[in-house]
């Protein structure tokens, strides 16, 4: 049974007052709600902050666009769905069909759910997850530490309470194996679906070259592994080896550094963030790191990993050695073909999907989120995804079209000894 959620000291005040209640906010762009009771306290904002007080010039914490890009929030219920779409036209009868199947649990698959479910109370929608689908926000497992949260914590609403409140059949821990276009069917873990259109939103995975092994090594893809490394590392201060100094592993070793272990960063460019190295961003993160157990090792390639009693020993190409209690790997993402092959989908670097409605080479599969190409080009970060889903939604349910439109990504670097926006 999930625990009762503890109200917070700022909303206790509020109730024993008889002040207003606090509101949420949410980013139409990314999904990140603000809720006034709890503030923002990486920018500054405490918590009961209310939402008419909040500077112009904030940023939201997950995707970096403005307070104007917020809107009020409530959670919708499927009851509340169905009474907004009373005054349209009526839904047609489907006589069992098989409806929507979105192949992922994450925040692009419940995002594609919710954005169905906003245009067609009564529309089927099955979602297929190899995990939980527990609802969480992905940036937090950057600052997790940093904030002292507990990994518990990232959950804010379960798998099994969001299926419910959308109306949606939930296939939690169950492996999508192979799409037949013929038949229409996606065959899992857990038998057959059949389906009238298809969403694969399975992200993308850390890749992994030949030099670290998956056994030898951590990947910090989803909250299971995060909630298995925290586990892992345990309470006393670690040896932490991160290869790989792009976004996500500078990030990390700055939070896992906070939390008081002993950090060792390798990478085969000269500095950390070095896709942004004109803007000498590497230069300012290596300076706020000065006070923090982070050394960080450029222009090395780690060529083995082998265990050794209770540590890892890398060896780089060039003979230096480093020894660690664990290490993680932090190289780059890579999306799984293994699905897009079965279907015979076009590839580009990725599943390849149309520019405007992101629907693949296959007439009855869309796709979004990390496991896309647009001309080649993927776009692996929050913003996109809200209106990846609107999109398709639209498309699917034959609304007026929304088509999506690519832009340039603002980046928020979660290092929170120098938290910088990029693009």
């Amino acid at each position: 049974m999930t625990p009762a959620v503890q109200p917070t000291p700022a909303a206790q005040v509020v109730a024993a007052l008889g002040a207003p209640a606090f509101n949420k906010y949410i980013c139409d762009a990314c999904g990140y709600i603000y809720d006034e009771a709890v503030g923002d306290a990486d920018s500054g904002l405490a918590a009961g902050t209310r939402f008419e007080d909040i500077p112009d010039d904030w940023y939201c914490p997950l995707c970096g666009v403005t307070k104007s890009d917020f809107t009020r929030y409530e959670a919708p219920s499927i009851e509340a769905l169905r009474a907004c779409v009373g005054g349209a036209a009526p839904v047609a009868k489907r006589g069992g069909t098989p409806g929507v199947v979105i192949v992922g649990g994450g925040r692009a698959g419940w995002q594609m759910a919710e954005a169905l479910r906003a245009l067609d109370a009564d529309l089927p929608i099955t979602l297929v997850s190899a995990c939980a689908a527990d609802v969480y926000d992905k940036p937090l497992l950057s600052v997790a530490m940093a904030r002292q949260m507990d990994p518990g914590q990232l959950v804010k609403e379960t798998g099994p309470a969001a299926a419910n409140r959308l109306g949606v059949r939930l296939l939690a821990h169950t492996d999508a194996v192979r799409i037949c276009t013929d038949t229409r069917s996606l065959r899992t873990t857990r038998g057959t679906l059949r389906y009238d259109q298809l969403v694969l939103a399975h992200g993308a995975q850390a890749a992994l070259p030949p030099a670290l092994p998956a056994a030898l090594c951590w990947r910090i893809n989803h909250l299971g592994a995060y909630q298995r490394l925290r586990a892992a590392l345990g309470t006393e201060p670690k040896e932490v080896t991160i290869v790989g100094a792009g976004l996500i592993g500078s990030e990390l070793a700055n939070d896992l550094a906070l939390g008081g272990h002993r950090i060792t960063l390798l990478d085969v460019t000269t500095e950390p963030l070095a896709r942004w190295q004109a803007d000498a961003v590497g230069t300012q993160l290596l300076d706020a790191w000065k006070d923090l157990p982070i050394r960080f090792v450029g222009g090395v390639q780690v060529a083995s990993v082998e265990k050794l009693g209770d540590r890892y020993r890398l060896t780089t190409a060039c003979g230096q050695k480093f020894v660690a209690h664990q290490v993680i790997a932090a190289v780059g993402l890579m999306t799984p073909p293994r699905l897009a092959q079965s279907a015979a989908l076009a590839w580009d670097h990725g599943i390849a999907v149309d520019a405007a409605t992101l629907r693949t080479s296959e007439p009855h599969i869309h796709a979004l989120g990390d496991c896309i190409t647009i001309a080649g080009q993927a776009s692996r970060y929050i913003e996109p995804i809200g209106r990846q889903a609107r999109a398709i939604a639209a498309h699917l349910c034959g609304c007026d079209p929304v088509p999506y439109e690519a832009k340039p990504a603002v980046v928020r670097v979660k290092t929170t000894s120098h938290p910088m926006t990029l693009h």
